[in-house]
């Protein structure tokens, strides 16, 4: 199927402006899902230093430094994923497993602020619990800031249930929500 360009075109080598219109291909009803963009995918060593740019916007002064990044991703390179647009980096999801995978944590997961709502987050989410599971992995515990009523929302609806509220989590004045999701055996 093809659609007609508004305005007459001339024809390669005809000169006559009044041409017939040129007819270009019809944009594609249905994309498979890897032509889809935002994109998730595996984090590569390339993506650190927008990695970081992003982890220091959306956690601020509880951005993990970049060279905390570096050896989380050295460490769990296999379960560091992102979501780009083919150009720019609009969140990842990092999840670290105990030594005998038993126990996994959600260790970051962010989202470029202009992105959000836009579902990134729970694909994001699916694909590390996806990878997760496959691992053997039997829960997946994580911590929220407890004013953040989007992220806990997010949570509840894949599964965690809340555990605890933990007083100075992260310091003086940075209480977490202690939330978890049992994957099975």
């Amino acid at each position: 199927m093809t659609t007609p360009l508004p305005l007459p075109l001339p024809l390669p080598g005809s000169g006559n402006p009044l041409a017939a219109p040129v007819a270009v291909p019809a944009p594609a009803l249905f994309l498979a899902s890897d032509d889809l963009l935002p994109r998730v995918r595996p984090a590569t060593d390339a993506d650190l230093p927008e990695l970081h740019r992003l982890d220091k916007e959306v956690f601020q002064e509880h951005a993990y430094p970049y060279f905390v990044l570096r050896q989380f991703y050295d460490l769990y390179r296999d379960d560091l994923f992102v979501v780009d647009d083919g150009r720019t980096l609009l969140g990842y999801v990092l999840s670290g497993a105990a030594s005998d995978r038993s126990r996994s944590w959600i260790l970051g997961l962010a989202i470029d602020r202009r992105w959000r709502g836009h579902g990134l987050g729970r694909r994001l989410m699916a694909e590390s619990l996806r990878r997760l599971r496959g691992q053997g992995v039997r829960e997946v515990w994580l911590t929220v800031e407890p004013g953040n009523a989007t992220a806990i929302e997010l949570y509840v609806s894949l599964g965690f249930s809340y555990v605890d509220r933990r007083s100075g989590y992260f310091g003086p004045a940075a209480d977490r929500l202690l939330m978890v999701l049992p994957l099975g055996s």
